[in-house]
């Protein structure tokens, strides 16, 4: 415990679900069972596998209200960003591709573009857009010319996207061509959680995708995943390269498609439509950690994702339950915490009761930020 340094407060982690005393005598109880994802060693011994980290939008998504200024450093989903977090001993960089109008799958989160002209707030759905619109927004490529402000909308509060060091936007073409080989890309198949897409739609821009991965990717290492249920199904079958992962939330918001509201929900997804994994919040798998097991058993992968992963006690505690990855925010302090975990890609040997007694002691800690 004393090697895994605070990266960021208790206090400071927002938006956190409440844990009722179910949850946390969950928690209580998978911490006196052997952690699963550990590999079978001698004399009773286990070994811990690789771990994976992934930089979120690659050095961190943006959180511009936050006072942090850790979380407004780069500009999110850019090369700059992307490059920057090469920097640091991460295995894969996530960001988001959507398609515009014109076929051109570009690198950028939000469902909407905001912009303020003549003194009001315009919104424009992005994959509405053509290339040449999506990139008059913000910073611009050729000096001295200015883009369009760029706003964005947080639960109804507008802000500005000022960040310390800005970055035009980019495609996903431009980002096999220029980010450091040695990342991975964990490709997000970005979709509105609350539109229903015809099947014709969703093949179109996943073929548009693909047709850019298998022309840039060489042998740079790639996943996909995303949100959408028929998406994530589409590409799997579209091609058998590359892994694609199920997004879930785990839980902590519910939809019209049942198949978006559980943990339980993804694995059943994953299963009938051969996925390669689950990537969960990670609120989910500590409200329900005994499911950490049933979806190893079932031969899936599962990463996670959210402020939980900017706790490096919460790493810790995923790390030793068997979770195979976690997608960060904070770059430097995750991968400086995760160093200290791990003695290289041969695994280190730890003892079964080692294991309870450090995983009781970290799930507690982990109760007790859920319930702040």
């Amino acid at each position: 415990m004393a090697a895994v340094k605070a990266a960021i407060h208790i206090s400071d982690v927002s938006h956190l679900d409440q844990v009722n005393d179910a949850t946390a005598a969950s928690l209580s109880l998978y911490a006196t069972r052997l952690p699963t994802g550990l590999d079978g060693g001698h004399n009773g011994r286990k070994i811990i596998p690789k771990f994976m980290v992934v930089g979120h939008r690659g050095h961190g998504m943006n959180i511009l209200q936050s006072t942090d200024k850790r979380l407004k450093a780069y500009k999110e989903n850019s090369i700059l960003s992307f490059n920057h977090a090469a920097n640091y001993p991460l295995d894969f960089i996530e960001f988001d591709v959507q398609v515009t109008k014109d076929d051109t799958p570009i690198i950028f989160h939000d469902n909407f573009i905001l912009s303020e002209e003549n003194g009001n707030i315009v919104e424009k759905r992005v994959t509405d857009l053509t290339l040449d619109e999506f990139f008059s927004y913000g910073p611009q490529r050729e000096t001295g010319q200015v883009g369009k402000s760029l706003l964005r909308n947080y639960d109804g509060t507008i802000v500005g996207w000022n960040v310390e060091i800005d970055d035009h936007s980019c495609t996903l073409e431009e980002a096999f061509q220029k980010v450091n080989p040695c990342l991975g890309f964990n490709i997000e198949l970005k979709f509105d959680d609350y539109v229903v897409y015809e099947l014709e739609y969703l093949v179109h821009v996943l073929q548009v995708i693909l047709k850019v991965v298998h022309e840039n990717a060489q042998e740079r290492p790639v996943i996909f995943s995303s949100f959408q249920p028929d998406a994530a199904l589409l590409m799997k079958k579209l091609q058998d390269k590359y892994p694609v992962y199920f997004l879930t939330n785990g839980g902590t918001e519910l939809f019209d498609d049942e198949r978006m509201n559980s943990l339980d929900e993804a694995k059943k997804l994953a299963i009938s439509g051969g996925l390669d994994g689950v990537v969960s919040e990670a609120n989910g798998i500590f409200r329900n950690p005994t499911v950490v097991r049933e979806i190893k058993e079932s031969n899936l992968s599962l990463l996670t994702y959210g402020n939980l992963n900017n706790v490096p006690e919460a790493v810790h505690a995923q790390y030793l339950m068997g979770v195979e990855g976690v997608i960060v925010d904070l770059v430097q302090e995750i991968t400086s915490a995760v160093a200290c975990l791990k003695t290289g890609d041969e695994g280190v040997e730890v003892t079964e009761n080692t294991d309870k007694i450090e995983l009781s002691s970290l799930l507690n800690l982990v109760s007790q930020v859920m319930q702040h």
